[in-house]
């Protein structure tokens, strides 16, 4: 979000009218945010929990830092490096990420790190990389979205969770295009869509694929650019023709007239988009079925030109920097696999080290979360709440409690920090500087713009205290200008190229900042190394009114060269594979991990609220969220609330095969009869992913939050 922070007996957040991204409109979380900077609601000293009590209670930064260093250097003696786990998330800004990154592979020599954006975009990051060769939420601006003709939304409900981006799709509307919603509630955003599909959850692989079907047995398919720039054709649309309509229809509740209403919606515009949020992502086949809707794209020609194309919407406030410079388990800073010779021997060379000295791929989030007090020992945990946030969360606390150490390094108190050995009170949004990058690929300054209590530390801090004991006094600096700068270096020639953009650069901008991939015309970007390849041609289309050089202006050798402008529009003349045509990746539909039986007749599926964040644990504590939104609740159709006797507002326990959830009805017809629905920002009785599944997508490693099967029981009380 663009704001400025001002001080007015503490911080006044005050919108900023030009920002292109939001253009002044907040949501209640960002105006209120000033809240969570009071002392009464935030942590201002660290905790360390007795030995003879068993009592978390205030100690030194000192005692704090040796306590953590000291279990460390225990377990990795003990039980080797890979015992020693660490928990990012993707609330941290780029310079964290980074930093945390590199703290695990170079200091601990870990494997296993992972964080918790694995449970937002994972799938859609998979399906970017099969189909194109690069992942970057939205390969054009936000701006775009209300030029194009016909806009697909795929489970997401931008109303509540993203309220400012709305007025795209007000725009779209306003200038003649059309908006397609897909979701199984009617959301407050399915409201404003000319055509609301609502599937069964865990079908929109079998939707997409039908729209396909359609696409191609009406003779709708781009024949010129199936040709000229994708591979894979054939086989994909052999695959796809198993998906006829009517069988389709019997799959997902569709009924076939709104399916060839979108079929025609969507090929009759000029241009066409298709966006997809974490509905159709958090399921066991969450790549496949981005997958199947990008195939969608590629087959109408709708990808690679100007107002077209497919996005993801990235869900977490630096989701999309945050998953670009390492704190994945299978990825180096600028998006380079770490399986990739050519990026280790990079990095390496960055970080001052044998490219042979750096661990593999470790555990993806669920599945380090679950080998927590078996092969993993201790934990290092920074911006996350998986106590709330994770699937199957009471087997994930009970992991938790069962280590042999956990530190936690967060602004609040959390349900994890609680658990935690050592908690770390450390900066937060208006106390640090540092950059994020949204889901467009727009690389963002943010300024500190107070300081931060007296007792409190940034993330930087705290990795450099614990390096340091840790025998590497330097590498680990504290000042995030100089962490990026060393991210620039790490990051150029890769994917997520940020080696153009500076801190100087995004200082004297306008604030706008800078869209990656941005290389830098000056510097020496490192050569693929034999057998890999190279930047394909046309990911890089430059930024837009960028002025021609003046006839008879020096551009020899040798002569200044001006700063790459950034790229907001990829793909315009090829992908970024290795022959620059997209790809399309036969997939058919299956069933989900778990489907309804008569022990479990119920879908639950599960997603955020307007006034809630992620796991709550900051919005939690803000007294006017706590007002709009007081407290968890279960949304219920009326035939399925009069089939159980449930009325509006009565307790009701939700019971899955993993747990068991409490909350008051809320019965509305504007869901499907055979789903309810449950937010997840809370912990306690109604904690929403008490319920939910942890089985992974194969590829993505992304658990199924979205689909399981469920009952519903009257309860006594709530």
């Amino acid at each position: 979000m663009g704001l400025t922070a001002g001080p007015s007996g503490g911080v006044e957040v005050v919108e900023r009218a030009a920002f292109p991204v939001n253009k002044g409109a907040l949501c209640g979380k960002g105006r209120t945010a000033p809240a969570l900077l009071s002392s009464r609601v935030r942590l201002t000293e660290p905790l360390v929990r007795s030995h003879a009590t068993g009592k978390l209670a205030p100690a030194t930064w000192e005692e704090a830092l040796d306590r953590i260093a000291g279990e460390l250097s225990r377990v990795r003696t003990e039980h080797g490096a890979d015992a020693c786990g660490v928990f990012g998330g993707g609330g941290l800004t780029n310079e964290k990420a980074y930093a945390l990154g590199k703290f695990a592979r170079v200091v601990l020599g870990t494997s296993q790190i992972d964080y918790n954006g694995r449970f937002c975009m994972s799938s859609a990051a998979a399906a970017g990389q099969r189909a194109f060769g690069l992942d970057r939420g939205l390969p054009f601006p936000l701006e775009d979205i209300p030029r194009t003709g016909c806009v697909i939304l795929v489970g997401s409900n931008l109303a509540e969770t993203m309220p400012p981006a709305l007025r795209y799709l007000t725009e779209l509307r306003e200038n003649g295009g059309t908006l397609i919603v897909v979701d199984p509630r009617r959301t407050r955003t399915a409201e404003q869509a000319d055509l609301h599909l609502a599937p069964r959850p865990g079908t929109d692989l079998a939707l997409a694929l039908g729209l396909l079907h359609l696409v191609v047995a009406e003779g709708r398919t781009h024949e010129e650019f199936i040709e000229e720039r994708t591979s894979g054709w054939e086989e994909a649309r052999a695959a796809t023709m198993a998906h006829w309509p009517e069988y389709v229809e019997r799959i997902t509740g569709v009924p076939v007239p709104q399916l060839r209403e979108t079929v025609r919606m969507f090929c009759e515009a000029e241009t066409s988009m298709v966006l997809t949020a974490r509905g159709p992502e958090q399921q066991s086949k969450g790549t496949d079925t981005v997958g199947a809707w990008i195939n969608l794209c590629l087959a109408t020609g709708r990808a690679g030109r100007p107002l077209s194309g497919y996005g993801c919407l990235t869900g977490q406030g630096n989701g999309q920097g945050g998953r670009e410079h390492g704190q994945k388990a299978d990825q180096l800073p600028g998006y380079r696999k770490l399986t990739d010779p050519a990026a280790r021997a990079h990095v390496a060379g960055v970080w001052g080290v044998d490219p042979d000295a750096l661990p593999g791929p470790g555990r993806s989030a669920y599945e380090l979360l679950d080998a927590l007090g078996g092969e993993v020992k201790t934990l290092l945990l920074m911006g996350s709440n998986p106590v709330v946030s994770a699937p199957r969360a009471a087997h994930v606390e009970e992991r938790l409690r069962s280590l042999d150490f956990l530190a936690v390094a967060d602004v609040v108190l959390s349900e994890t920090a609680e658990l935690a050995d050592v908690v770390l009170p450390v900066t937060q949004w208006a106390e640090e500087t540092g950059t994020v990058t949204n889901l467009e690929g727009r690389v963002l300054l943010r300024r500190r713009a107070v300081s931060a209590p007296a007792g409190v530390r940034s993330d930087l801090e705290v990795l450099h205290g614990l390096a340091a004991r840790l025998g590497h006094e330097k590498g680990f600096p504290v000042d995030p200008e100089e962490v990026f700068e060393e991210l620039r270096r790490a990051s150029a020639g890769g994917p997520a190229d940020y080696s153009g953009i500076s801190y100087e650069r995004l200082r004297e901008g306008d604030g706008e900042g800078v869209f990656w991939p941005c290389p830098d015309a000056d510097s020496d970007v490192p050569e693929p190394a034999p057998g890999v390849p190279g930047p394909a041609p046309g990911i890089l289309e430059p930024a837009p009114n960028v002025p021609e050089a003046a006839p008879g202006a020096d551009v020899s050798v040798g002569a200044a060269v001006a700063p790459h402008p950034g790229t907001p529009r990829l793909f315009l003349e090829g992908f970024a594979t290795e022959d620059g045509r997209a790809r399309f990746v036969p997939v058919v539909h299956r069933a989900a991990a778990e489907e309804t039986d008569a022990e479990y007749p119920v879908l639950l599926t599960t997603g955020r609220v307007l006034a809630r964040y992620q796991s709550g644990a900051q919005t939690r504590r803000v007294d006017e969220l706590n007002s709009a939104a007081p407290g968890p609740f279960v949304e219920l159709h009326p035939r399925l609330a009069a089939r159980l006797g449930i009325a509006d507002g009565e307790a009701v326990a939700v019971v899955s095969r993993r747990g068991r959830a409490v909350a008051p009805a809320r019965v509305t017809s504007s869901i499907r009869s055979d789903t309810v629905f449950m937010p997840f920002h809370w912990p306690g009785e109604g904690r929403a992913n008490s319920l939910t599944h942890p089985a992974l997508d194969p590829i993505s490693r992304m658990p199924e939050f979205k689909v399981c099967a469920v009952r519903l029981e009257r309860a006594e009380r709530v």
